[in-house]
C-alpha cells in the first residue's frame, strides 16, 4: 500500500468544509484564537456536506422496517441505500454483507462473537485495544512489534506456519497506526493469511479517512471503521465483508428485528428463526441517522478526490515533520522508521517536558487541541518509548529529565477539514514552547494536568 504523490500544486487545494472550523476559544493569557482541532485521531469534525444531508433528512425520519407508512419506507430506503454506499465506497465483493455497528470497537466485537469456537487469532501487540482485546475468549497469539513492514510479513508467516493447518484461523491487523500513522502492509498480510488457510479483518478506523480501501484489492475477509473518525457523527460504525461465519453465529444481540420467525414451543419455550441477512445482527431500531451520516461522508470523500485528498495531507504530514525536525528535543514516535508512507496522524515527546502538561499548554495558550498518553495503543506505545508508564508525575514538573524516558507521548492529527494555517500554528507553538517555557502556571485535577486558575 503507498501513498500518493501528486505534484505540489496539489498541496494547496482548499480543505473540506467541516463544522466548528470558526469557532473560537479563550487563551488564558487573554483574548480568543480560531480553535485548532488537531485531534482527528481521536474523532474528526463532521463534514458540513454531513451535517446539511442529515438535516435535510430528519423531518423525514421514521421507523426502519417496521412500518407502511411513507416515511417509515423513506427511512428504510435511505437506511439500505446507505446499506449499498458504503459497500460501493469500499469495493466489496458480491455477497459481501454490510453491517451497522456502533463503532469500529463494537464490529470488531461482533466478529469476535462470529469467530468460530476454535478458531485460532493472531494479532500484533501493535494494535489499538479495538483490536488487541475482542479476542480473548478465543485462542489468540498475540504477534511483537515488526520494525519494518517485511518483518511484520514475516512475523506473521512464522507463526502461521506453526498453527493447527486444519482449524480455522483469523488475522487482525490494522491499516494505518493510530500512534505513529504508518501504513501497515495489508495486501502483504493477507496474503500470507490466506496462504496459510486463515482469513483477515483490517481494523481500517485510522485508514478509512485517509485513504481509500478496497475490501477487493487488498483481498481482505473483514474491514471494520468508525463513523466518527470519517467525519460522520452520531455514533456509527461498519462491519464489512464474508457472510458465512456472520450467518453462521448467533445473533450479537437477540430481539427485533434479527429474528424472521418466531413461534411457541410446545414445552412453553420460543423457537427462533433467525435472518441470514446483516439484520442478523442488528436487532433493535437501528442508528438510521448514524448510517446516512455514514453514506453522506463517504459520497463527500468520494466525490473530492482521493488523489487531491492524499496529496494535501501530504503536504500537511510534511509541514509537520520538516517543522519538528527542527526541535532538537522533539522525537516523532515510528515503528518502520522515517521513511515509511502515513497517513496524518504522528506522536512524539519532548525532551524534559510532561506530555500532558505540554498538551495542556498547546490548548490553554495557543487554542491548540491535541491528544496526550498511550491513545489506547497501551503495548504500543511502552514499545516505542522503552518506559513503564505505571507512574506519572505532577504536570507542573518535567515528567523526565533530559536523557530519562518519558512515560507517555503528544499526538497530533489532521486530515480533509484542516487548514494549512492550523498545522502551522502548531508547528510554531511548538518551537516556542521548547524555547520559552510555558507562559502560565498548571496543576494536576483528576489526572489531567489543567491550568492552575
Amino acid at each position: 500500500m503507498s501513498v500518493s504523490t501528486a505534484a505540489s500544486d496539489q498541496s494547496v487545494c482548499t480543505p473540506l468544509a467541516v463544522l466548528g472550523r470558526d469557532v473560537t476559544v479563550p487563551l488564558v493569557t487573554g483574548g480568543e484564537v480560531t480553535y485548532a482541532a488537531l485531534d482527528y485521531a481521536a474523532s474528526a469534525p463532521a463534514l458540513q456536506r454531513v451535517w446539511d444531508d442529515v438535516a435535510a433528512y430528519a423531518p423525514y425520519y421514521g421507523s426502519v422496517h417496521r412500518g407502511a407508512g411513507y416515511l417509515s419506507q423513506l427511512s428504510t430506503d435511505l437506511f439500505e441505500n446507505a446499506r449499498r454506499t458504503v459497500a460501493d465506497f469500499l469495493d466489496c465483493r458480491a455477497g459481501d454483507q454490510v453491517i451497522f455497528t456502533r463503532s469500529t470497537t463494537d464490529s470488531l466485537n461482533l466478529l469476535a462473537r462470529a469467530i468460530p469456537a476454535d478458531c485460532q487469532v493472531f494479532v500484533f501487540e501493535t494494535e489499538h485495544h479495538a483490536s488487541l482485546l475482542p479476542w480473548q475468549d478465543a485462542r489468540v497469539t498475540y504477534l511483537n512489534a515488526p520494525r519494518t513492514p517485511q518483518q511484520a510479513v514475516e512475523t506473521l508467516e512464522r507463526a502461521l506456519a506453526d498453527r493447527d493447518p486444519y482449524g480455522p484461523a483469523l488475522v487482525c491487523v490494522t491499516g494505518a497506526s493510530n500512534v505513529t500513522g504508518e501504513l501497515w502492509p495489508v495486501r502483504e498480510l493477507a496474503a500470507a493469511a490466506h496462504a496459510h488457510g486463515a482469513r483477515i479483518v483490517l481494523d481500517a478506523a485510522q485508514l478509512a479517512p485517509h485513504h481509500p480501501v478496497s475490501v477487493a484489492d487488498l483481498d481482505v475477509d473483514w474491514v471494520a471503521f468508525s463513523g466518527h473518525k470519517l467525519y460522520a457523527p452520531f455514533g456509527s460504525g461498519v462491519l464489512a465483508g464474508r457472510a458465512d461465519w456472520l450467518r453462521a453465529a448467533e445473533p450479537y444481540l437477540a430481539g427485533g428485528g434479527a429474528s424472521r420467525k418466531v413461534t411457541r414451543r410446545e414445552d412453553g419455550g420460543v423457537a427462533v428463526e433467525w435472518h441470514e441477512t446483516a439484520a442478523r445482527h442488528e436487532a433493535g431500531s437501528p442508528n438510521v441517522i448514524g448510517a446516512y451520516a455514514i453514506a453522506s461522508a463517504c459520497k463527500a470523500l468520494t466525490e473530492a478526490g482521493w488523489d487531491t485528498l492524499v496529496a494535501r495531507e501530504q503536504h500537511l504530514v510534511r509541514t509537520v515533520r520538516e517543522g519538528l525536525a527542527e526541535v532538537p528535543e522533539v522525537r516523532i514516535l515510528s515503528l518502520f522508521g522515517d521513511d515509511a508512507p502515513r497517513v496524518g496522524v504522528l506522536s512524539f515527546v519532548v525532551e524534559g517536558w510532561n506530555s500532558s502538561h505540554f498538551a495542556a499548554a498547546l490548548s490553554a495558550e495557543y487554542g491548540i487541541g491535541v491528544r496526550d498518553g498511550l491513545f489506547c495503543a497501551h503495548p504500543l506505545v511502552r514499545t516505542l518509548l522503552g518506559s513503564d508508564p505505571q507512574t506519572q508525575g505532577e504536570c507542573g514538573a518535567p515528567e523526565a529529565a533530559p536523557g530519562e524516558k518519558s512515560l507517555n507521548a503528544i499526538r497530533v492529527s489532521f486530515g480533509a477539514g484542516t487548514p494549512d494555517e492550523h498545522v502551522q500554528r502548531f508547528v510554531d507553538a511548538v518551537k516556542e514552547l521548547v524555547a520559552e517555557g510555558a507562559k502560565w502556571q498548571y496543576r494536576t485535577e483528576e489526572g489531567r494536568c489543567v491550568p492552575a486558575v
